[in-house]
């Protein structure tokens, strides 16, 4: 047991669940407020998830996985798998909130809090298998002056 802990409360995947919840709180705050605004739920929601993903990229990168390299010939591709793994999410997201709200009655905000917890679960998991792969030390290795 003490084994299984110690391998769930690393410091990635705490640091995962900090930046999660931010960048959840972002998905929520933007999302939460077009809908005040009188948007659809889901065209709110795709507009949430673009916020929430440029904050989400740069957090991840930088702070979870600690990856350090941003030249562009590694952040193209990066950023081109973060977004691929987060647009599959955003399309369990709107399946769910469209399943709950308009198949089921459900409240779309009870319904987007629901979804969360499947997407962050998902989006840990891509970012760990796909996306982050080359992590530490990234910048100690040799860098070509003209390429950055």
């Amino acid at each position: 047991m003490k084994k299984v802990l110690q391998r769930l409360l690393n410091r990635e995947t705490v640091t995962y669940l900090i930046f999660g919840v931010l960048t959840t709180a972002v998905n929520y705050v933007v999302y939460d407020g077009l809908l005040r605004l009188r948007v659809n739920y889901l065209i709110a929601n795709v507009i949430a998830w673009i916020a929430a993903v440029l904050f989400a990229y740069f957090t991840n990168k930088h702070f979870v996985f600690e990856s350090r390299d941003y030249r562009l010939r590694t952040v193209l591709p990066e950023m081109g798998r973060f977004a691929a793994g987060r647009l599959i999410t955003l399309g369990i997201e709107q399946a769910i909130l469209f399943i709950g709200v308009d198949l089921l009655g459900g409240n779309e905000r009870v319904m987007k809090l629901c979804a969360a917890v499947i997407v962050v679960i998902l989006n840990y998991v891509f970012s760990k298998l796909f996306i982050f792969k080359n992590r530490k030390n990234q910048t100690d290795e040799k860098e070509d002056p003209d390429e950055n």
